[in-house]
């Protein structure tokens, strides 16, 4: 029996195949190292003066919210939006952790990113423990001094108790992160 030539050489078809897909793979890898490092919260001096100490807000119900009144303890700082579906998600298990540990000292605060009248609505309709500000667009701002490069949602903050930063999170919070805070922030 004779060899058909066709058969033993790589059709150029084949070659060009995996040609592309070691590309793809190549530039799929890159997006994501990419994606990594650019979603990394950035690098923020560990200064316990930070200008947020400064600052105050609004609250839903119009009164003024001081920054200064949380120092001196753990504080997990969230910033998040109504229109923002993981900001949503994780609210009522940052509620829960509030509730659970605000007696031993550890604080919650929520800056919320958006309209006055939407966090007002979704607060009637998913009330929460914890003290919510009124941040809006300046909220942003903040977020990228406190080291959210890109300005997404949601990003936490976790401080210590002598107001120096212990950890920065961007996206959606999971327990694990609230209970490696809780034995690290005192």
């Amino acid at each position: 029996m004779k060899d058909n030539r066709m058969m033993t050489i790589p059709s150029q078809g084949a070659e060009r195949r995996n040609l592309l897909l070691g590309a793809g793979a190549a530039a799929a890898v890159a997006g994501v190292g990419l994606a990594l490092w650019r979603f990394d919260p950035e690098e923020v001096p560990n200064d316990v003066s930070h200008p947020f100490w400064g600052q105050q807000f609004e609250t839903t119900a119009g009164g003024n919210l001081s920054m200064m009144q949380f120092k001196g303890k753990p504080l997990l700082l969230n910033f998040w939006a109504t229109w923002c579906p993981p900001c949503v998600e994780e609210l009522p298990m940052i509620d829960a952790f509030w509730r659970e540990n605000n007696p031993n000292g550890h604080q919650v605060l929520a800056l919320a990113i958006d309209q006055p009248s939407a966090v007002r609505r979704f607060l009637e309709r998913q009330p929460l423990s914890f003290p919510v500000g009124l941040a809006g667009l300046e909220g942003t701002s903040l977020a990228k001094s406190l080291g959210n490069a890109v300005g997404g949602l949601p990003f936490t903050v976790f401080f210590k108790a002598d107001g120096s930063i212990w950890r920065q999170k961007m996206g959606q919070l999971t327990a694990d992160d609230l209970t490696q805070w809780r034995q690290s922030a005192v």
